[in-house]
């Protein structure tokens, strides 16, 4: 009878949902690259610089852990304020129309002891596909500077096709394939 409540409390146990812990992006310490080749000449490198989000992690089960992120697509950063303009415009973003794209994460598939493919939909312009991510956890502990406060930080690369989410303008001189590289830190709540 003490193996039979022994072992009910332990199927009880493995069916309790793991504890999770809420994090919020720290835009400060975020950058949001992107890079797309130039009639073949060079690479155009760029950032978003206005990016909100969430994640929710659980170290004891990080396959379980979810990430939503919001960008606005408006605060695009070229090093070129024409370019920067024109592609807020209709040939491109069209922010006007489609303000922020965000990435919700749908899968995390652990592939060493802190990196994990993240597989997300990516809504931009107003079409959304799966987007995959390869992610690397960099540090998680509580931050030097900021007492009492527990950070987890990220590094994340991926590739997406412009014409794929409806931006087709000028293809194929300007690349279709975007470089997606990602740095960013999540503070506990």
């Amino acid at each position: 009878m003490k193996h039979l409540a022994l072992a009910f409390l332990a199927v009880i146990a493995l069916s309790m949902p793991a504890h999770a812990d809420e994090y919020e992006i720290d835009a400060s310490h975020t950058h949001v690259g992107f890079q797309i080749s130039h009639m073949g000449f060079s690479e155009t490198y760029g950032v978003f610089k206005n990016v909100s989000g969430s994640l929710t992690l659980d170290e004891a089960k990080p396959e379980t852990s979810r990430v939503d992120v919001t960008i606005d697509v408006a605060s695009i950063d070229t090093a070129s304020e024409a370019r920067d303009e024109h592609l807020k415009g209709a040939d491109f973003f069209d922010v006007k129309t489609f303000p922020t794209m965000t990435f919700k994460s749908t899968k995390v598939e652990l592939t060493g002891k802190d990196t994990a493919n993240v597989t997300g939909d990516l809504t931009l312009h107003g079409v959304t596909k799966p987007v995959g991510l390869v992610v690397k956890l960099n540090k998680a502990g509580e931050s030097p500077t900021k007492k009492g406060r527990y950070v987890a930080g990220f590094s994340a690369l991926g590739k997406l096709k412009r014409s794929d989410f409806g931006i087709k303008t000028y293809l194929p001189m300007i690349g279709d394939e975007v470089t997606i590289a990602i740095s960013s830190e999540f503070i506990r709540k």
